[in-house]
């Protein structure tokens, strides 16, 4: 009797699972991470329109001798705005060795400086009209951007959007760790088919 039912189970094809008959497990996008990520952006060009500011101002103050000072002070601000751009992209090698960047009070702190230093020595009667103009859009928007980090570090967001990262990244290796077991599923059972008389 037991010779029968093996009879039977080995005569019927084994179901076959394929792609079309499992759908594709995917993540959900997390909100506060995408809100996040366009907020980083929009601080990035903010510091890289500081960067632009500073640097055409830099060369007129080298260039027409109108002061050196101010010159001087231009190159820290571009300095200081390339951190303020690095730190956005939370690389993890900037992060260990300027521990205050991954607060972002901190952070927040640190872009008001860049956004004060691009706006500080606005001469109207030796700057152009455009570059003042620029210098205004990008330290104002500098400046709003480091007030929203210092009240969100303040309001622990930053613990929030680094607990959703680590979330996240648990979450694509669990989806892809399932899609390579389905995918080796899928090559034994072919090789049950293939195997059996």
């Amino acid at each position: 009797m037991a010779r029968d039912i093996e009879e039977v189970d080995a005569s019927q094809p084994l179901p076959t699972t394929t792609s079309s008959n499992n759908p594709r497990v995917k993540a959900k996008p997390d909100p506060i991470l995408n809100t996040c990520r366009c907020f980083s952006f929009v601080t990035v060009v903010a510091s890289i329109l500081c960067i632009i500011a500073n640097v055409i101002s830099a060369i007129r103050s080298f260039t027409n001798g109108l002061d050196i000072f101010d010159g001087i002070f231009r190159c820290y601000a571009v300095v200081i705005a390339v951190v303020v751009v690095v730190a956005e992209t939370e690389w993890s090698f900037v992060i260990k060795f300027w521990k205050v960047l991954e607060y972002w009070a901190g952070r927040g702190m640190l872009q008001i400086f860049v956004a004060v230093m691009t706006r500080a020595y606005s001469d109207t009667i030796g700057e152009r009209h455009e570059i003042l103009l620029l210098q205004d859009i990008a330290s104002y928007t500098l400046l709003a951007c480091g007030f929203i980090y210092v009240v969100s570090g303040v309001l622990c967001l930053g613990f929030l959007k680094r607990a959703r990262q680590n979330k996240e990244v648990s979450t694509q290796q669990a989806i892809k760790d399932l899609q390579d077991l389905e995918r080796r599923r899928a090559e034994l059972e072919a090789l049950l088919v293939v195997d059996t008389p």
